[in-house]
């Protein structure tokens, strides 16, 4: 069994759907981009998710999981950057 990795998991409702990256505004509304999208009917729920995340975390990206129910996926996603 692997160790549990850290890290906060939210739910969106359909917050960022598979049209957020073809559809860069829906994207911008949400304030996050996507970085990355794994099904959650995989044998092993969230931890491929939480395991890229973390990663991502590693280098300095505040990555975080949430789930797109609309998709049944988890996203990792980084919220916006405020532009000074």
């Amino acid at each position: 069994m692997s160790p549990q990795i850290g890290g906060r998991r939210t739910v969106r409702e359909s917050a960022l759907s598979l049209q957020s990256e073809r559809d860069p505004e829906v994207s911008a509304a949400m304030d996050a981009k996507v970085l990355g999208r794994f099904p959650a009917g995989s044998p092993r729920g969230s931890w491929p998710a939480e395991e890229f995340a973390a990663a991502r975390r590693a280098e300095g990206e505040p990555a975080e999981v949430v789930m797109d129910l609309r998709s049944d996926a988890f996203l990792v996603v980084v919220p916006a950057q405020d532009e000074d």
